[in-house]
Formats: structure tokens, C-alpha cells, sequence
């Protein structure tokens, strides 16, 4: 497979390494991006395997409650510009309330269903496009139900970049949730504890953190000891309840909670545009393209 310069740099982005690392690495693994991510962490040479997907599309999050359920959602459009719009921002209002009403489980269910008279929700996003001029689109939504000793904690970063949705329980204190809410949309963990992690993905762990030991040098026989205890470090990463509370660095976040009598049941966490590929266009030629219509 030809090793392009485009692949090379997203495993730049995805890695840190060096570009010449970049390319023998691909080179090594036949241009299989993941496999070169770990090609290059089991020489050292990448501080951590990012997974996440370039940030892309246009939109906004936007977190609705009514009573004991919440939902966080992402609507996308093709410019920033469209996500100050007031109309923009009562549709992400109109789509969250007509969630609740409905508690559907699939964007395209969602659709479909009525929300103002004999209008259905793609109808009344369809004609908001016809009115500002731009696709706008509802990409995904969660829905969360607590119970009567539950709260719910939101935070949207920079108006809506970035959208948490909380849940605890045994506690009333929103400031609590919004507090662990902040700290998601931080450092985004990917789940709640340790218990919580994937087992396939402990294990493909241990593999990389062994292989790295042993290119290190270590004797075999204390090389399972430092990998367990490096795993830990693996899962303050991913796991909430094991990550330092950005806070008060000096807590964790599981203690933090229990501190407070609560527990965290669910969070989820929206970054606008991730996994989503951006048209790479000239801005200046864009605006132009505008201008002469």
C-alpha cells in the first residue's frame, strides 16, 4: 500500500511521533493506521493511542430536562455562523422537548414521530433549512431517566461545542453533577470505572504495555508486575471514577462523589462533529461563493 503524506499526517495527530516514525511505522504494518498506533507505542515512541476522530462538522449540543428525564442532542449545520441564530437555538430547544415527549429510540423513529399538530419533527426541521438556508441536520441523542433521589448535572462548553449529560443518585445537589459534568467535558473519560472497561481491551492493553517493557529491557520476570501497575495508569484515562477531579487534583473523582453520598449512574458526552469528516474548502473562496449568489 502507497504510504501517503495524508496518512502520515494523521498518525502524527493521532500519536505525537516524529514524522519519520510516522512513515516506518506504516510502512511495517502495511498502512493499517491502528496497528501503527500500536507498532510505534510498543517502541516508545507514542505517548498514547488518541482514538478519537478529527473534529468536523458544524452544530451545536443541547441539554433538555423535564422532570426526571434528560436528553443531550447534536444538531448539526454547515457553518458556525447558523449556530447564532436564534431560530437555530429554538429548533435545539423544540427537538429536545419533542425527545422527551416521545422517548424515541432512533434518530430516524424520531423523525418520523408528530410533534406540533400533524407536523412531524423532520417537517419542522425541514422547514427551518428552508428558512435559514443551511442543512441542518439531528445527528444523535441520549435520553436519561433518574429516579425521585436522582439529579442531573449539564455543562455545555463554549455555548454548545462540547455537551455533558450527568445522572447521580441518592443525591439533590445539581451543583454535584454539574461539578462531574465540567470534569467529563475536561478530560472525557469513556467509562464510568474500571469494572466498566471492556475486558478485550484490558487485555489488548496488557499486550501493548508488555511488549513495550520487554523492548525497554526489563528481566521477563518483573515485567507482569510493572504492567499491572502501569495498567493503572491506563485506567485513570479512561475510567471516571479513577481520574483526579480537575477540581482538586488531589481527589478522585469516585471519592469526590461518595464524599457527597452520591454515585454516578451514567454520563454521556458530546464533542459537536466527531467522526465526522469537514469539507476542506478555501474560507475566503466560500464567502466569495456567497457574496456573488
Amino acid at each position: 500500500m502507497a504510504i501517503t503524506a495524508q496518512l502520515v499526517k494523521e498518525l502524527r495527530e493521532k500519536t505525537g511521533a516524529g514524522m519519520m516514525d510516522c512513515k516506518k511505522a506504516l510502512q511495517e504494518t502495511n498502512g493499517d493506521i491502528d496497528k501503527a498506533i500500536d507498532f510505534l507505542r510498543e517502541k516508545g515512541m507514542a505517548q498514547a493511542a488518541k482514538k478519537a476522530d478529527r473534529i468536523a462538522a458544524e452544530g451545536l449540543a443541547h441539554v433538555e430536562v423535564d422532570g426526571n428525564a434528560a436528553v443531550l442532542i447534536e444538531v448539526n449545520c454547515e457553518t458556525d455562523f447558523v449556530t447564532k441564530n436564534e431560530m437555530f437555538k429554538e429548533l435545539l430547544t423544540k427537538i429536545g422537548k419533542a425527545l422527551l415527549n416521545n422517548k424515541p429510540e432512533t434518530v430516524e423513529e424520531a423523525l418520523s414521530q408528530k410533534v406540533e399538530g400533524e407536523e412531524t419533527l423532520e417537517t419542522v426541521i425541514n422547514s427551518a433549512i428552508s428558512t435559514i438556508g443551511e442543512k441542518i441536520s439531528l445527528r444523535r441523542f441520549t435520553i436519561l431517566e433518574k429516579s425521585d433521589n436522582g439529579v442531573f448535572g449539564s455543562y455545555l462548553h463554549m455555548g454548545g461545542s462540547i455537551g455533558v449529560l450527568t445522572l447521580l443518585e441518592n443525591t439533590n445537589e445539581e451543583e454535584v453533577a454539574k461539578d462531574v459534568s465540567m470534569h467529563v467535558a475536561a478530560v472525557n473519560p469513556r467509562y464510568i470505572s474500571r469494572d466498566a472497561v471492556p475486558e478485550q481491551e484490558v487485555e489488548h492493553e496488557r499486550e501493548i504495555l508488555t511488549q513495550q517493557a520487554l523492548n525497554e529491557g526489563k528481566p521477563e520476570k518483573i515485567v507482569a508486575k510493572m504492567v499491572e501497575g502501569r495498567l493503572g495508569k491506563f485506567f485513570e484515562g479512561v475510567a471516571l471514577l479513577e481520574q483526579a477531579f480537575v477540581k482538586d487534583p488531589d481527589v478522585k473523582v469516585k471519592k469526590y462523589v461518595e464524599d457527597k453520598g452520591a454515585s454516578v449512574e451514567a454520563f454521556v458526552r458530546y464533542e459537536v462533529g466527531e467522526g465526522m469528516e469537514k469539507r476542506e474548502e478555501n474560507f475566503a473562496e466560500e464567502v466569495m461563493s456567497q457574496i456573488k449568489k
